[in-house]
């Protein structure tokens, strides 16, 4: 479905699906330095789940990831960023992940180690994840960089396409709806 702006191109709408719950709270990460360490920190969170690649065309969507996690963090919201080379975009070792970042996309929201967002050896988290359908009731595999996962405090999750920009309304609104903390 589109719809047009007054004067402006049109622009895609997308609709959001009921949300699948999940539970992720528990699952086993390793941070970029590969510490083991669990999500229950961010448990009743509104959390965005991203997976990530340093040398993907979208790469431009850290400075809207980075935008959000200042806008609402202080609000019981944070990204989580996992970086993956599935589709062969992340090469690197977790150290140059780092100084990618640091250099090119400062970043202040959390990001671990590298993992399998899918196949036979899909991280546990992916596993969860990936049972959410997206806008048009596709479940399953991760289509590529940058897809979006928003997990409410409840457990409820909604799945973004890569292309969805992270600053979308359907994205800004849900975490409005969910946040914990009003301001």
């Amino acid at each position: 479905m589109t719809y047009h702006q007054p004067g402006g191109p049109a622009v895609a709408r997308v609709a959001v699906t009921a949300p699948t719950r999940v539970n992720v709270d528990d699952v086993v990460v390793h941070t970029l330095a590969g510490r083991p360490t669990t999500l229950a920190p961010y448990a009743g969170q509104v959390r965005l789940f991203v997976n990530f690649s340093t040398r993907c065309v979208p790469t431009p969507q850290y400075a809207k990831l980075e935008a959000l996690q200042r806008r609402f963090g202080h609000r019981g919201f944070t990204v989580l960023g996992f970086p993956s080379n599935q589709f062969f975009e992340e090469p690197g070792d977790e150290r140059s992940i780092f100084a990618f970042c640091a250099l090119t996309h400062p970043v202040k929201f959390p990001m671990f180690a590298k993992i399998k967002v899918n196949g036979r050896t899909q991280h546990p988290l992916y596993s969860e994840l990936t049972r959410a359908p997206d806008a048009t009731g596709r479940a399953g595999r991760v289509r590529w960089n940058y897809e979006k996962f928003l997990v409410t405090p409840a457990g409820g999750a909604h799945r973004f396409h890569p292309r969805t920009p992270p600053d979308a309304p359907e994205i800004i609104s849900l975490i409005e709806a969910s946040l914990p903390v009003s301001t």
